[in-house]
């Protein structure tokens, strides 16, 4: 049915035709534009580490739980290392994103260079020029979960516009994109660093869904919002009702409720990722990838709701033979691969302290091959990697991207999580504003950027926009968001959802 003229959103239909039916890019252009976050990241530390930000400001160590280092800076000094930080890495980014996308291979490949370059300068003749340990880990852990949520942030927004090439949104049923790798990475990147892959105790049932219970919230908000004001959602994502952060309360709760050790959750989410894909090659993958939905609850949300779990339900469907299948799930099988991951890269077994960076720099590379070619195999001798039934293949393909060692015939690229442990060879360097800010209001910041999506969606017809508008819009709206997020780390105003 077409949208009334008199709504908040007369274009909602084109909208969603605007993103649907696509199938994505390349593998290596995804790898290209992963390159490009971290490798601009370093950069900007490389300028860093000049002793700029000591002489600007008189540091304090104030731990307060989000193990964040905050330093005591003039707000003058604070806005020009925030103006510096948009205009080393977010700006690029962008023009990455858009009117450079045509050139992202050739500029990731001149910037890794250039980091390399860099670094080997300032190496030469330093007389400390290798930091190893606790600190430097855990600062690269926290590097590595901002640059998700940076380009999230970005991507949301820019997808609207013409001047995003579509084969960078999310693909319709099978293919790789760069959006493709959203929900996949947030859910891995919290695995990574659980309680269960510290080794701390499980919380229990009620206290887990206590501390689900903001997703939950968050969820229904973002239901009732988008329907209130006829916001464009594209069903074949997640269904009519399910969204991203019900995905993500439902793994939470899901592993909270399935007490599994570390290093048995490895086995375990591997054995239910391959059960899940027997599930779809059987005839589940028909049932999810067709338009039909029923009137209940599950068929409305059938895509959210199998990726999460798989039971019987499914068998009310005239695609699926009843009684087949038990208990298997995408989503909640690669976050107990993370968890193990977490447990066996970062973190010790019998303390809950994070291990040497030398010893996990070395495993992250192995691993991210590993994972990269079980991908390309799953990809062509199984089932090709699909996000909307997260099966098997999109698994790999996730946990490859995020934990990735890619070598071409030309250079040594380590990517993500072993781009970010090249840090250790900036001599002094320090994290910048961007990474402080935006780590400690994680979630928050993302839902800034929803809020901020969705009032230019209203007051602007995107569809409509010309490049170079379309690209003023994403600046300023890149700049707010970084500002907001900036100030308020400035004002030590911090947002733990759970």
């Amino acid at each position: 049915m077409d949208t009334p003229v008199n709504s908040f959103n007369p274009y909602k239909h084109l909208k969603e035709q605007f993103v649907s039916n696509l199938t994505g890019s390349s593998m290596l252009e995804i790898i290209a534009l992963a390159t490009a976050v971290p490798v601009l990241i370093l950069l900007r530390r490389c300028f860093c580490s000049n002793g700029m930000r000591d002489g600007n400001a008189t540091k304090i160590s104030s731990k307060k739980n989000d193990d964040v280092i905050v330093g005591v800076w003039s707000l003058r000094a604070y806005m020009a290392a925030m103006l510096l930080d948009f205009l080393l890495i977010i700006l690029p980014l962008l023009l990455f994103f858009t009117v450079l996308s045509e050139w992202t291979s050739v500029a990731a490949v001149l910037l890794t260079l250039l980091l390399i370059s860099l670094i080997a300068a300032k190496r030469y003749g330093a007389s400390i020029y290798l930091e190893d340990g606790v600190d430097s880990l855990r600062s690269n852990i926290s590097s590595y979960r901002v640059s998700i949520m940076v380009v999230t942030c970005l991507c949301i927004l820019a997808v609207d516009f013409r001047i995003f090439p579509r084969r960078y949104a999310k693909t319709e049923t099978y293919g790789t994109s760069l959006m493709d790798l959203g929900v996949g990475s947030f859910v891995l990147a919290n695995s990574l660093v659980s309680r269960q892959a510290r080794g701390f105790p499980m919380l229990k049932l009620k206290n887990a869904l206590q501390s689900s219970s903001p997703l939950v919230v968050l969820g229904i908000a973002r239901l009732l919002s988008t329907a209130g004001v006829d916001y464009q959602v594209h069903v074949g994502e997640y269904g009519v009702h399910w969204n991203f952060f019900f995905t993500l309360a439902a793994v939470s709760i899901l592993s909270s409720i399935i007490n599994i050790p570390p290093k048995y959750s490895g086995i375990l989410g591997s054995l239910i990722v391959v059960g899940y894909q027997v599930c779809l090659i059987n005839g589940l993958n028909v049932y999810l990838l067709s338009n039909e939905r029923g009137t209940d609850i599950i068929s409305q949300n059938k895509e959210g709701i199998f990726s999460i779990f798989v039971t019987d339900f499914c068998s009310h469907t005239r695609y699926w033979p009843k009684n087949s299948c038990s208990f298997f799930s995408g989503y909640w099988g690669m976050y107990l691969v993370g968890v193990q991951l977490g447990s066996y890269l970062f973190f010790g077994n019998s303390k809950q302290v994070l291990r040497s960076n030398n010893w996990a720099k070395v495993r992250v590379g192995i691993l991210s091959l590993l994972f990269w070619l079980l991908t390309v195999i799953l990809d062509r001798k199984v089932e090709r990697v699909s996000r909307r039934t997260c099966n098997v293949a999109y698994v790999t393909f996730v946990l490859a991207q995020n934990l990735q060692a890619f070598i071409s015939c030309y250079l040594a690229i380590l990517q993500v999580l072993a781009i970010l442990m090249l840090s250790d060879y900036i001599p002094g360097h320090k994290i910048s504003v961007l990474e402080e800010a935006f780590n400690r209001n994680l979630l928050a910041s993302f839902l800034l950027a929803n809020v901020l999506t969705g009032v230019v969606n209203l007051f602007i017809e995107t569809l409509f926009a010309s490049s170079a508008l379309a690209l003023a819009v994403l600046v300023v709206y890149a700049f707010v968001l970084f500002l907001l997020v900036g100030l308020a780390n400035f004002y030590g105003i911090k947002s733990k959802f759970w």
